[in-house]
């Protein structure tokens, strides 16, 4: 009897041993991480990632060329005198042009601070042909540092535009010039805080007014100007800011002046292409086997074509607000970023036509995309990679988490059912991007009764997505929908799936 209870006694301490041990395990199991996804080279830069998701940033072109002749022109020809800068004002009001552009929803801002003419808009040392030898001020003005402080106070981005071109210096086409160019960008990068793009235009050499004599200078444009050393700069003392050129590095042209990216656009360039001024580089489409991330930008005017403000595009050129959301849709919604151009008034403000149509274009993005429909949907995914990548990890509105699948699997679907039957017109997909570009095909289907599945008809290719895709499709009514990826370079990467009806 004894030894019975000794041997139940034995068992039970046994079992309980095998419980605690289960107990023991059982978080560690549940809490077990999956190890990410492999990147897809190339991959961006943390600060081509933070500049991707800005979105949305306004240029600013204002100077000489605001108050030449009885309308304004667009392309200085480097032989107004510098007193030709004069807001009426007597100031420009910097604060309405940074609440203006934050109003409608800018993220930062790019200003002239020398276009083709050659004036200056900071009183550099470098030159004679400044703000500093104008009325603005009493010579004592510097529109740079006046809109810098201004962004800095109001929470938007800094960037500069410094033409490389310049139709007023005498030894432009020389040695000297592009020594001269170098000192004003250092100014430019050292002088006036944390940048975040810095821009450097296309336009090179040809007829102007060289040292007050009219003339013209040919020069060889990928070699002249030494772009490597202009470029080390802006890392050096610039290092978060992104550097735009025809072929980057930091991003592209996209190709026009339309604000029109394509409907298939990879971030990517051949190394050998992406050259800062070759004609070759800039893309609506980049390239699927490209050895360099350059991501496009699209800039656009809000009054067109005109890139300076002219008193005859008042009534007839300025953009509506329905335009601006529609380019949003083909600019951020096919994987590039939005530069809006928003000029500045002979008064030194900007036109009220312009601030209350940036004001409504956001309005109008915002009641869109105000309710993600797919928040409350159950969703499942046809491979999962594990612990930590769920299908559910795409809609949960945080960036660094996505639902991925396993290695090699570079296909899938995810599939969301609603508690009711949703109209919907909207569909945003967003890649994480940290991790590279991968999607090259995908469709978008819904079921009304699911049972048979539709193509939502947005009317254009579905191949690349990268950091966001926006479909827009007539108003259908579903009970479910599904996202098929056809075909990716690698295993799936989704971080954020939405669905919205725009009335």
């Amino acid at each position: 009897m004894k030894k019975n209870v000794t041997n139940r006694m034995k068992d039970l301490m046994v079992r309980r041993a095998m419980l605690f041990g289960l107990f023991v395990c059982m978080p560690r199991c549940v809490s077990a991480q999956v190890s990410p996804p492999m990147a897809v080279q190339p991959v961006p830069t943390e600060y081509q990632v933070a500049w991707q998701r800005m979105e949305t940033y306004a240029f600013i072109h204002y100077g000489p060329n605001t108050f030449y002749g009885d309308d304004g022109i667009e392309w200085g020809y480097g032989n107004y005198p510098a007193d030709t800068f004069n807001p009426t004002l007597g100031y420009c009001d910097v604060d309405q042009w940074v609440e203006a552009l934050k109003d409608g929803g800018m993220k930062g801002v790019i200003l002239t601070a020398k276009h083709h003419g050659g004036f200056c808009m900071w009183p550099t040392k470098y030159t004679d042909y400044s703000i500093k030898f104008g009325p603005y001020r009493g010579g004592k003005g510097d529109v740079v540092g006046e809109l810098a402080d201004a962004c800095r106070r109001h929470g938007l981005k800094f960037g500069v535009y410094l033409s490389p071109w310049d139709r007023h210096q005498a030894n432009y086409g020389t040695p000297e010039y592009v020594e001269h160019y170098k000192s004003q960008l250092r100014e430019l990068l050292k002088n006036y805080g944390e940048l975040f793009e810095v821009w450097f235009d296309g336009a090179n050499g040809g007829d102007g007014w060289y040292g007050g004599a009219e003339g013209k200078r040919s020069i060889d444009k990928n070699n002249y100007y030494d772009f490597p050393t202009l470029f080390s700069y802006v890392r050096e003392l610039q290092p978060q800011a992104i550097i735009f050129s025809n072929g980057g590095p930091g991003c592209r042209w996209v190709g026009n002046e339309d604000g029109i990216a394509g409907e298939t656009n990879w971030s990517l360039l051949r190394s050998s292409d992406a050259r800062p001024a070759y004609d070759g580089s800039y893309s609506p489409t980049g390239v699927e086997d490209g050895t360099v991330w350059v991501p496009a930008e699209c800039d656009v005017s809000i009054r067109r074509p005109n890139w300076f403000y002219h008193r005859a595009d008042d009534e007839k050129n300025v953009l509506s607000a329905d335009a601006l959301v529609d380019l949003y849709y083909k600019n951020v919604g096919r994987n590039a970023t939005f530069l809006l151009n928003v000029p500045v008034t002979r008064t030194g403000r900007m036109h009220e036509k312009d601030v209350a149509t940036l004001k409504a274009f956001r309005e109008k993005l915002d009641r869109i995309f105000a309710h993600n429909l797919l928040s409350g949907a159950a969703v499942s995914a046809s491979n999962e990679r594990g612990g930590g990548y769920e299908a559910a990890r795409a809609t949960d509105g945080n960036y660094d988490s996505y639902w991925a699948t396993a290695d090699g699997v570079c296909q899938g679907a995810l599939t969301f059912q609603f508690d009711k039957k949703t109209r919907l017109n909207r569909l945003v997909l967003q890649e994480y991007i940290p991790l590279g570009q991968r999607v090259k095909s995908f469709v978008a289907e819904y079921s009304a009764d699911g049972k048979t599945w539709h193509d939502v008809n947005c009317g254009e290719q579905t191949t690349t997505i990268g950091h966001k895709r926006i479909l827009v499709f007539p108003t259908v009514t579903a009970r479910q929908l599904r996202i098929r990826f056809i075909d990716a370079k690698g295993p799936l990467c989704i971080n954020n799936v939405g669905a919205y009806l725009a009335e």
